[in-house]
This record gives structure tokens, sequence and C-alpha cells, in this order.
């Protein structure tokens, strides 16, 4: 097994564009919390989110590929453009690459349709007989854009990232929900392990905030009612959190075979240790309380890493602010680390940036990479009422100095699927 380490990191986060703007904030508990603004929410019952303002990828991305834009969706945008930083921050120069030893691994999600764009479209095609196709509106006159249905497909983040840096290596979407983006980083490592690629950026990519979806996650009751200022309503492991904020965004790290990264001088943010994956078996909604699932994951990737549990000295939490998740990952932490839970320290960035879904874990991996380079540990903000059953070191409200050697990044999504990585500072 090859050794593999971050050697460029790019965020696209609502606390902040680019890695050093999204660590300063997050290390200085900056929220990017606040009213949405992508469309009228003002008799919504959801009116907060995490949302990217003002982001155009353009000017990052290589000039043929900006025509590309048109084809893309809102989270397709972010992975691009943050594999863009990604790429500049590595100081690689990809052309120069053998492009079959570059792969790209993507984490993402649902993707919304604009139903009201199709409405009109439908009703003109349908009559008292039912639906004839022949009635759709020409390209030309207003109908659909023949390539409308790209957009929509999971896989195209993925399928961008490639075609704009020629990664001819392998290529593979993960769709597991809250567990995508860190699943896509594991998978990442181990294409570089295995010595099927070089280089790989790997990371994730989602976007939810949508009328129609902010009502399928409120009848789930997953989501805060943003009854206290928008700031203060992703509050993970407080006793007074009713819920997460729905978020979206983009992370993608440069993953690099040791080897060559050292050769060339690469910056060296942290080393991929390990990747753990689990499913509970439990419910398609709830966690098992008792963290079964989450704990085997964490421990398949210490096993992977060739760690002891006592040699973690930070975990970046998954900290959704739910009493679920937060409870059961508390649970799945103190199965694993025994009497060293009361030593380690959590934190939950999602109380700055919320819950970007299939994109959470990548941003997690880029906080957990940057803790351990920068020896700082973020803070979990709005933790000022402890939840009782949640009683551990979750870095309340303040960053606070640390020099961890090793750390832990956890992912816990629906349906029961669990994922970790483990990082060692460079």
């Amino acid at each position: 097994m090859r050794r593999v380490v971050v050697t460029g990191i790019g965020v696209v986060a609502p606390n902040g564009v680019g890695r050093t703007s999204f660590w300063e904030n997050c290390v200085n508990g900056v929220s990017g919390i606040g009213p949405i603004r992508s469309f009228d929410a003002s008799k919504h019952p959801i009116r907060i989110a995490g949302e990217i303002h003002d982001f155009d990828p353009s000017p990052l991305v290589p000039t043929d590929v900006r025509k590309q834009l048109k084809l893309m969706a809102r989270a397709a945008k972010f992975g691009l453009g943050a594999a863009a930083l990604a790429v500049s921050d590595s100081g690689l120069n990809l052309p120069a690459e053998n492009p079959e030893r570059l792969g790209v691994a993507m984490g993402t999600g649902v993707v919304p349709v604009d139903l009201g764009e199709l409405a009109p479209m439908l009703a003109r095609s349908c009559d008292e007989q039912g639906f004839d196709a022949t009635k759709l509106p020409n390209p030309g006159g207003g109908g659909l854009f023949p390539l409308w249905l790209l957009k929509h497909l999971p896989n195209m983040t993925a399928a961008h990232v490639s075609l704009a840096f020629n990664c001819q290596g392998p290529n593979t979407t993960l769709v597991t929900a809250c567990v995508a983006g860190t699943q896509a980083v594991g998978e990442g490592f181990r294409m570089i392990a295995r010595d099927e690629a070089d280089v790989v950026l790997a990371g994730g990519a989602d976007s939810r905030i949508d009328p129609l979806m902010l009502l399928a996650y409120t009848a789930l009751g997953t989501l805060s009612k943003g009854e206290r200022p928008a700031s203060e309503s992703s509050r993970p492991f407080d006793r007074l959190r009713d819920g997460f904020v729905i978020s979206e965004g983009a992370a993608v790290l440069v993953l690099e075979e040791y080897e060559r990264a050292k050769a060339r001088g690469a910056e060296i943010f942290a080393e991929v240790m390990g990747f753990g994956s689990s499913f509970d078996a439990y419910s398609v909604t709830k966690p098992d309380p008792d963290g079964r699932g989450g704990a085997r994951a964490i421990k398949l990737a210490l096993n992977e890493a060739g760690v002891n549990a006592d040699d973690i000295g930070y975990i970046n939490a998954h900290g959704t602010s739910t009493r679920l998740n937060d409870q059961m990952e508390t649970a799945a932490v103190k199965r694993v680390f025994g009497d060293h839970s009361k030593r380690v320290k959590l934190s939950s960035i999602k109380s700055m940036i919320g819950h970007s879904i299939g994109a959470a874990g990548a941003i997690e991996a880029a906080a957990l990479a940057l803790s351990l380079r920068n020896r700082v540990l973020p803070p979990t903000i709005n933790l000022t009422h402890p939840d009782p059953a949640c009683d551990l070191d979750y870095v309340p409200n303040s960053a606070q100095d640390g020099r961890p050697r090793v750390g832990l990044s956890t992912s816990f999504g629906f349906g029961g699927q669990n994922g970790a990585l483990v990082m060692q500072a460079a």
C-alpha cells in the first residue's frame, strides 16, 4: 500500500470560499448561516440556510471550460470551483501529468429539479387523450433544452471535473447521503494506495436549498425552524437544538502519492492513513442509538491506519445538531475510545456552516487536514446548554490550540451509512 498525502485543498463553503478564508472563519467561529436569498422564502416554513452567495467559477477554470457552465447544476459549479481551487493550491501542473494516472472521486446527492420550468411544457403536451410527445415545444421555440437532463445526473460533477483537468484515470461518484464526501475521499485514498492513480481529486459537492427539497426535509422533522437568530440555529450537542440547518457547498482535496509529492517539494497538509465504512441495518431514518455501526466504521479506519484509539487526539465530528445523531455519535465514540473518550477533543463545524449533505464529509476532511497542519481545533459554536447525554469535550464556542498527531473525521447518514477517515500530521 502506497502512502497518500493531501497537497491541495479547495473549499466553497457558506462561511468562506478558498482554503484561507474558510479556515480563518472556522477558527474564529464565524457562521455562514443566514436568511435564504436564492428564492422567496418569506412564506416558507424554512427561511434560513447555509447558502453560497454570488459564486462564479468562471475565473477559476480553464477558458475552454467556461462554456460548459450552462450545462451544470448548482452543485456541479461548486464542485468544479472547489477542484480548480484545490489544483491551484497544490502547485501541480496537470497538463504535464500523465492523464491516465489522474483520478476523480466525488460525493454528491439528489439534484433538485425545477418543476416550474417543466410544468408549462408538460401542460402544452397533454390533452384529454393523454401525453403527446410530438407536442413538446421545439428546442428553438422555448422548449426543453436538449441537454437539460445532464444537469440532473449525479455523476456530472465528477464528469465536469475530469473534463476540465483531463483526468482519464479512475472516476467514481458516491451517492451515500451524508457520508458521500467522506467516502469519496476514502475511495480516492485507496485508488492511490492500490497504485491505480498517482493523483486524485477527491471531495464532494451538494446543493439542496430548493423549496420542494426543504419541504421534504421539513416533513421528516429534521430541520431547525430558525426561531432564534440564524447564526445561532445550528447547535450540535446543545440541549436547545431543534434540528439541523440545510446548507450547500463543496470541497476537493488533491490526494497524491507521498514520494512524488515529496520529490516535487509540495506542501503537505496531512497524510491520509485509513478509511472505514459500515452500515447500521437498523432503520432508514434513525441511527442505531447505541452507535454500533458508527463504531465499526471508526474501528475499520483505525485498523487500516495501523493506529490505536488512544493515538487519536482530535475528532472532526459529524455533529448535525439533531438529538438522535448527536447522542448516537457520542455513544459511538465512547464505544470505540472507552476511557480515552474523556480526553479526546471533538468539534462540529456544522455549527458554523450547516449540513451540506453530500459535500459535508469532504468539507470536514479539509477541516481535519487543516487542523493537523495548523495545530488549531475549530470550535463548536452555540454550545451554551450542553445536552447531558453528550458529555464529551466538544471544544465549545472558542477554538483551542492543539497538537494532535493523529485525527479522525466521522460521517453518519440516512439509511444507516457510516464513514470515517484517519489522518496524520505531516
